[in-house]
This record gives C-alpha cells, sequence and structure tokens, in this order.
C-alpha cells in the first residue's frame, strides 16, 4: 500500500497552492495591462479626419465672415442706440425750453418775438428729424441682424449636414476598428486558454503543477472576465461560444471518465482481494470507511456488524483478526491498534 499522507506534506500542498494563486494573481495583472494597452496598436479617429475637407472649410469660413457681420451690425446698432439717447434727451431740453418761452411770450403779450417762435419751432422741427433718422438707421440695422440670424441658421444646418456625414464615416471606422482590436484580444487569450487547457490535461500532475494550476487560473480568468469590458455587440456570441464548446467538452471527458471508471471498477472488482488493497492508500481507505462506505467500490456497508469482514458488493476485505492478539482491525491499517503488530505489508 501506498504510505499515508503526513502533516509536513500536508503543509507544504497549502504553501504550493498559494504559490499557484500567487503565479495566478500576477498573471492576471500582467495579463490585464495587456489587453488593456492592445488599443495603442491603433490609431485615434477624429472627426475632422472624415469631413469634406474642401465644404467643411468653406462653411467655416462662411459662418466666421456672418459672425464678424453680426459684430459690426451690433457694434453699429449700440452706436446708433447711443445717438438716439442724445438725440432724445436734446429734443426733451429743447421742448422743455420752447415750453418755458411760450409762457413767457404769453405773459408779456410781445409781438416783436414772433420770429423768435418761428425759429425756435424749426429748431425743435430739426430736432425730431435728426431723432427720427437714428431711429431709422437702427430699424435698418435689426433688419440686417436678423437678416444675418437667418444665414447663419442657414450656414449652421449646412455644417450640421456635413458633420453627419462625416460622423457616419467616423462610427464605420470605429466600427472596424473595434473589431480589429477584439480581434487582437481573441488571438492573445484563446490560445492562452487552449494551452492552459492542454497543460491541465498534460501536466496538471507533474511536479511543477502549482504554476499549471496558476496559469490556467489566469488564461480563465483572462478569457472569461478580463475580455468581458471590451467585447463588442457581436462578441458575446464568441463569448458564450467558447463556454459552449468548452463545456461540451468537459463534459464529454467526464462522461467518458465515469464510464471508464466504472470499466476500471469492474475489471478491479474481478481482481483478488489481496491485490486490490494493495492499489488502496491507507487514508483514502479510512475516510471511506469513516463514510460508512466500501474503500473498494464506493458503496454503503453495515460496519456496526462485528461479523461484517467483507464487503457484500464486491467482496474485498474490510476488516480481519490481528494475528498477534486477535484484535478485530481494518485491513487496510498498517499496524495494529491494540498491540502494535505490523500488517502483512507495512512498509
Amino acid at each position: 500500500m501506498r504510505s499515508s499522507s503526513r502533516l509536513s506534506e500536508r503543509w507544504f500542498n497549502f504553501v504550493l497552492w498559494l504559490v499557484a494563486l500567487a503565479f495566478a494573481v500576477f498573471l492576471i495583472g500582467l495579463g490585464a495591462l495587456v489587453v488593456g494597452d492592445l488599443p495603442q496598436v491603433e490609431h485615434r479617429f477624429t472627426l475632422a479626419q472624415f469631413l469634406d475637407k474642401d465644404a467643411a472649410q468653406a462653411s467655416t469660413d462662411a459662418l466666421k465672415r456672418i459672425r464678424r457681420e453680426q459684430d459690426d451690425v451690433r457694434r453699429q446698432a449700440e452706436q446708433a442706440q447711443l445717438a438716439l439717447d442724445a438725440a432724445r434727451s436734446a429734443s426733451e431740453a429743447a421742448r422743455e425750453t420752447f415750453a418755458n418761452w411760450l409762457k413767457t411770450r404769453d405773459a408779456t403779450q410781445r409781438v416783436d418775438q414772433d420770429p423768435a417762435l418761428v425759429a425756435r419751432t424749426e429748431g425743435l422741427d430739426a430736432l425730431k428729424a435728426a431723432e427720427r433718422a437714428v431711429e431709422e438707421r437702427l430699424e435698418g440695422l435689426s433688419r440686417s441682424g436678423l437678416d444675418l440670424s437667418e444665414r447663419e441658421s442657414a450656414q449652421d444646418g449646412i455644417e450640421a449636414e456635413l458633420r453627419a456625414a462625416g460622423q457616419q464615416k467616423l462610427d464605420a471606422a470605429e466600427a472596424g476598428q473595434e473589431l480589429r482590436v477584439f480581434g487582437y484580444r481573441l488571438a492573445l487569450t484563446l490560445p492562452l486558454l487552449a494551452l492552459a487547457g492542454w497543460l491541465l490535461a498534460k501536466r496538471r500532475h507533474t511536479r511543477n503543477w502549482p504554476f499549471v494550476w496558476g496559469f490556467a487560473f489566469a488564461a480563465a480568468f483572462a478569457f472569461f472576465v478580463e475580455l468581458v469590458p471590451y467585447l463588442p455587440s457581436y462578441g458575446g456570441y464568441v463569448h458564450y461560444g467558447v463556454g459552449v464548446l468548452a463545456t461540451f467538452f468537459v463534459g464529454r471527458g467526464a462522461i467518458n471518465a465515469l464510464h471508464a471508471y466504472n470499466e476500471r471498477q469492474k475489471a478491479a472488482e474481478a481482481r483478488p482481494d489481496a491485490e486490490r488493497r494493495t492499489e488502496i492508500a491507507t487514508d483514502q481507505a479510512l475516510q471511506r470507511l469513516a463514510k460508512k462506505v466500501c474503500p473498494g467500490c464506493e458503496r454503503p456497508i453495515d460496519l456496526a456488524n462485528p461479523a461484517a469482514n467483507y464487503c457484500p458488493h464486491c467482496g474485498i476485505g474490510v476488516f480481519e483478526r490481528c494475528p498477534s492478539c486477535e484484535h478485530r482491525k481494518s485491513t487496510f491499517e498498517r499496524f495494529c491498534y491494540a498491540c502494535g503488530t505490523p500488517g502483512p505489508n507495512p512498509a
């Protein structure tokens, strides 16, 4: 029989699992950096690259001209408004002066002031005409501003159409770039996943098994977790498709393994009892007996029956009498619990 697992060996195995996890963590961190930096192999597109350069330049120049004219009209309107305010103030002051003068004339009834009345009236009319001229100029500037606003709106529409056409081209280019970058990421992670599967199938029982498991954890994480944020809308088909295939092949492998196990068990049950016991480790046998199952075929047996020394299902010997003290002990125990006499195969 194989020797049982020692406490130090179990601790070493625990440490090796920690090594496997640490190796996986560092590989995952490295893989995240590589997967995240893969878009840098492609240059970034901008909207300006996909605009009709001549039409865009003409539209930009037209908008600049319109806005310069709007600024000029706005400044002229501000100046005209100031001039209108000044004309209105002068006209108002002249009317007040004329009203006071009329009161004085009515009080004195002096006929010699009639020429002055005519002159003052003409002066008021001139001030009112100047005020009206400024108002007409301000109205003209308002109409010019309205025309410029309509021209600006029309030019903005042309600009929007040019940008919409450029945006469509930009979206198409970015979709193609996204597909290429996804291909880069898939070309990196999918072979790693396949290599991890091969290593688990062929190398998981070698002395370097911690690195095999660490690499497998990192590859699975990179494909099924790190690749998720970068999947395009159609990338989920690849992601779940690979998952379906992996599950199918793993399931088929498990089914085949189960049938192979049953066949081996049937073949083992046909071999001699002593030969079968030598192939079962002591720890494994005692663990199965603690669960009240046969160490050979793993079917339930009645351990409470002192007369039940053999499995009723496969016939393997489970209990025997110690040749030294006649104490009943398990056939898988290396030494007798009662007297310490070694079994038939104590090494």
